[in-house]
């Protein structure tokens, strides 16, 4: 059966998922009926082989068992996968998030833009029409007021006004569409930073706030934003010291079963519901710290350029424009960047003994592996590894001997004990014998891991396990229906080879041109009349070039008394009897003057 069908396969159980979960009143998206279709194929618990042709009955039992899965209610499991698609569908890092910001500008731009490049005006009503437009653009593209306030426009058209009169419109519509669109980019820059320096520049330094002038969001969210962040992650922290320190109790060998109440595996599943959770908002709060620090430069930047065209203007009424521009270009860009930085807030806005990770790794600073017990694996120390405190650990960090030993235990490894790499892959643990155990069958425990995980689907993407989760199909695919597809697997790769490896057996003096061969042949036969001869005497032979240096002869002139002239007498000669008789003789008179007359 070839990939295609098998995707048609493949999305026609989707459908009739989603199809059964809209009958029972509950709705789910495509991207969560998918993950966990693979989820219920891979969990060793549910009998599928990946490796053999599924049949009906097993397609039904996959739709079965995904709908069942779907529909619980108060899930743990349930919730991290669902938390785990919503951030990765909706969290958009700073950089991408912000060129989202300005596309989206320039779209709601675009037709204020057109109507200006593409104007054409002959009557006063219509430039004054073309100048409000700019002024419009204008406004719109600062964000520093709404083209509605009509004192906003009145100081936009003033600031205009001193920079582009309205008599310069009609060179404006003769320029080509791109140069009408450099020159308002430009005027938008200059009149934004003129528009700023006259709410700011007019005060003196000290009653300068400037944070009357920032976004709103500025005033309000930047605290807002780390603080909410900051709680909510202090309270799920709380949640998983506390799960932590149960299940560490719990699963501890010498334990008789039933001391606890709830099942177990709810206590796991909350667990890794509440680290996953812990994970987004540590993502998050990383993010509003980043942003609040560049805040923070960047208006410190704002008021020292503030500062400086106070300094550059002070009370001259008239300034060069090369001088006064720039400082006003750079103070709008200021502007813009601490724009975008509000729109990424709004963004944010949008989304036993009870020990803390830090009092664990305290605990377990003091265990350290020996070299010299633990000879046939490579281990990491923090004095020879450079970076040594970001290093990729495998499962997010947390012990793999833990997670195994210790029926799905989530605990966090602690790198100074000792990082094992292995096979290319670094792992920590969080005490010296789960690190001995591991290193001396790695590859057991790995596959255990795997295994595991398998069973909580909720596990794949908290401990980074994807390289297990691309279902492989069988590969003798004839006869009946086959669920799951080969996955790709694609990466960036480069090659390089020597140029020409094989001798080149190229004619270098080949011509396909006729008339290139035609004109080569007429030389030829040319040469045939030329003949090279040289001469060499016995004087000459062996002798070196010899140089002379002479004084070049001066330019001489020579001038004469007088310049003279002679005139030459016009001959008149006047023949008569040409129109007479026949027999009449032709008299030739001769009519010159002499120069003497």
């Amino acid at each position: 059966m070839s990939r295609a069908h098998a995707e048609s396969v493949l999305e026609s159980i989707i459908r009739e998922i989603l199809h059964e979960c809209e009958v029972r009143g509950h709705a789910v998206s495509d991207t969560l009926v998918t993950f966990m279709v693979k989820a219920v194929v891979l969990d060793p618990r549910n009998g599928f082989n990946v490796n053999r042709i599924l049949t009906k009955q097993d397609v039904q039992k996959v739709e079965e068992l995904c709908v069942d899965k779907l529909m619980e209610k108060c899930s743990p499991a349930l919730d991290a996968i669902q938390m785990q698609i919503y951030f990765d569908m909706n969290y958009t890092a700073q950089r991408d998030f912000l060129e989202e910001i300005h596309q989206v500008l320039e779209y709601n731009l675009g037709p204020v833009r057109r109507e200006i490049t593409d104007s054409r005006m002959k009557t006063r009503e219509e430039f004054e029409t073309l100048y409000h437009k700019i002024i419009t653009y204008i406004l719109l593209g600062s964000a520093i007021s709404s083209p509605s306030d009509i004192s906003a426009v009145q100081e936009a058209r003033a600031a205009l006004q001193s920079v582009f009169p309205q008599t310069e419109l009609g060179a404006f519509i003769m320029l080509l569409k791109k140069d009408k669109e450099q020159q308002l980019g430009e005027l938008t820059m200059i009149v934004t930073g003129i528009l700023l320096f006259n709410k700011v520049g007019r005060k003196r330094e000290e009653e300068i706030n400037i944070h009357k002038l920032m976004p709103p969001i500025f005033q309000e969210g930047l605290s807002v934003v780390s603080n909410h962040i900051e709680n909510e992650l202090s309270v799920t922290q709380r949640l998983v010291w506390k799960y932590t320190a149960v299940l560490e109790k719990i699963t501890y060998p010498d334990i008789e079963p039933g001391l606890c109440d709830t099942p177990i595996i709810l206590l796991r599943q909350a667990l890794y519901n509440k680290r996953q959770h812990e994970l987004f908002l540590k993502v998050l709060l990383g993010d509003a710290c980043l942003c609040a620090k560049h805040v923070e430069v960047l208006q410190t930047e704002f008021l020292s350029q503030m500062k400086l065209l106070k300094e550059t203007i002070k009370s001259k009424t008239a300034l060069p424009t090369a001088s006064v521009f720039p400082l006003f270009k750079v103070l709008s860009q200021l502007w813009f960047q601490l724009q975008d930085q509000a729109d990424y807030l709004d963004n944010l806005l949008e989304e036993s003994e009870v020990k803390t990770d830090e009092q664990r790794m305290a605990e377990s600073s003091d265990e350290r592996i020996d070299p010299l017990q633990v000879k046939t694996q490579e281990w990491l120390w923090p004095e020879t590894t450079a970076s040594f405190n970001s290093l990729p650990l495998e499962y997010n960090g947390v012990c793999g001997y833990t997670f195994v030993n210790r029926d799905g235990l989530l605990l966090p490894g602690n790198p100074h004990i000792g990082v094992l790499k292995h096979k290319g892959k670094l792992y920590a643990f969080n005490s010296k014998k789960a690190a001995l155990k591991f290193a001396s069958r790695p590859d057991d425990f790995i596959a255990e891991v795997a295994e595991k995980a398998k069973c909580s689907p909720e596990l794949i993407q908290l401990l980074k396990l994807h390289h297990f989760s691309h279902v492989t199909p069988y590969f003798e695919m004839q006869q009946e229906e086959c669920l799951l597809v080969m996955s790709i697997t694609k990466c960036e790769s480069g090659t390089q080879t020597d140029i020409h490896l094989m001798e080149k057996n190229m004619v270098t003096s080949y011509e396909w041109n006729e008339w290139e061969l035609r004109r080569k042949a007429l030389k030829l036969a040319d040469l045939r009349t030329k003949v090279t001869r040289s001469v060499q005497t016995d004087l000459s032979q062996g002798r070196r070039e010899n140089i002379t240096q002479t004084w070049l002869l001066l330019d001489t002139t020579c001038q004469s008394k007088r310049d003279d002239e002679t005139v030459m007498a016009k001959p008149q000669i006047y023949v008569a009897a040409l129109r007479g008789q026949r027999d009449e003789h032709v008299v030739k008179t001769n009519l010159t003057r002499s120069l003497d007359e």
